[in-house]
């Protein structure tokens, strides 16, 4: 069953967060599992809980702060998620997307979204990084099931560039710059909370997918039912199940995550000046 989240409830709540921060953000930042990091490099930031923004829900996830930052990167005025919301915690597509349908009321043109994943690609290695191409929704929802508000985007939103090719080639170019090895791929987006199985792994790698989690698609299709121009990366924190005789854990990905910090870093506080 879906919720109905309104234009009301989108402007309340980012009402509440101009009442914070007098900043009009142009980029949006979704950070996923021990990606947090970013944040530290904010100018000047304003932080607020998500408790404390009308209608935004918790993250309980570890590796999710639970909080919003605005402030600057390099200059360019950003909006920060520090943490994400997942359907795996109980919440609708549509509210795990509540978050971009706000940025883009604040004024954010672009968003940028990263996860931490399962390389599905044996050519992968943990700590790789890996731009997303394209993705492959699995979860079996759509946040935009429901009556469509042709104020919020169109009824059949395109998506045949769902990550878009011009910020890709942007990413790839400071990559190069940088020194930075950067992987592209498709990224498979689940349900969880449990990892795959390594039939399903087999089955995924099957139908084209380099790396999977358990994120990110609402997001993005909610940005390109809205307009947003969105670029991913993700994290490749550990192998996909059955490639490696091991088991997979959280801990792992945290600790990989960790590991490719200044890597992760150096890219991404590039990318942001330029999108």
């Amino acid at each position: 069953m879906t919720t109905t989240l309104t234009i009301g409830m989108i402007r309340e709540a980012a009402q509440y967060i101009r009442s914070r921060s007098t900043l009009t953000p142009k980029v949006g930042l979704i950070l996923g599992s021990g990606l947090g990091v970013l944040a530290d490099h904010l100018e000047q930031p304003v932080s607020i809980a998500y408790h404390d923004i009308p209608f935004f829900p918790q993250s309980t996830v570890e590796g999710h702060a639970g909080e919003l930052l605005i402030g600057t990167v390099q200059g360019t005025p950003v909006v920060l998620m520090k943490g994400r919301f997942h359907m795996y915690e109980g919440y609708g597509p549509e509210v795990t997307a509540f978050p971009v349908r706000v940025m883009k009321e604040l004024g954010v043109a672009t968003l940028l979204v990263t996860n931490a994943a399962g390389g599905v690609n044996t050519a992968y290695a943990p700590g790789d990084l890996m731009l997303i191409s394209d993705h492959i929704n699995l979860t079996g929802r759509n946040p935009l099931i429901g009556p469509n508000d042709e104020e919020l985007g169109p009824r059949f939103p395109d998506m045949s560039q769902a990550y878009s090719r011009k910020l890709r080639e942007l990413a790839k170019g400071i990559a190069t710059e940088k020194d930075v090895p950067l992987q592209e791929g498709v990224y498979a987006g689940l349900l969880g909370p449990c990892y795959e199985t390594p039939a399903e792994i087999r089955m995924l790698r099957t139908m084209g997918a380099d790396a999977v989690g358990m994120s990110t698609v609402s997001e993005v299709i909610v940005a390109r039912h809205a307009g947003l121009e969105v670029l991913g990366i993700s994290c490749i924190s550990n192998m996909a199940s059955g490639i490696l005789d091991q088991p997979l854990s959280h801990h792992e990905v945290m600790e990989t995550t960790d590991r490719v910090r200044e890597k992760f870093l150096s890219l991404v506080l590039s990318i942001i000046p330029k999108m």
